[in-house]
């Protein structure tokens, strides 16, 4: 079962046509280390959490899957 925060930060990226590597660039993680976040095999570290908020222009409750209100 998907986690609400997997589908949001897997929907935030491609809204924004993006790819897996260019938002590993922004986090300065590797495109392996994003993928596995994605998928959820590795947690979101807090301060990666942050910092796609802020890229995203969304609050941590959106991201999180709390609020449907960005």
């Amino acid at each position: 079962m998907e986690t609400s925060y997997l589908k949001r930060m897997r929907d935030l990226r491609e809204d924004g046509d993006l790819l897996q590597r260019e938002v590993a660039e922004v986090l300065g993680t590797s495109q392996t280390m994003y993928a596995r976040y994605e998928r959820g095999a590795n947690e979101l570290p807090v301060h990666h959490l942050i910092t796609l908020c802020r890229f995203y222009g969304v609050s941590a409750d959106y991201f999180l899957g709390l609020s449907d209100k960005k």
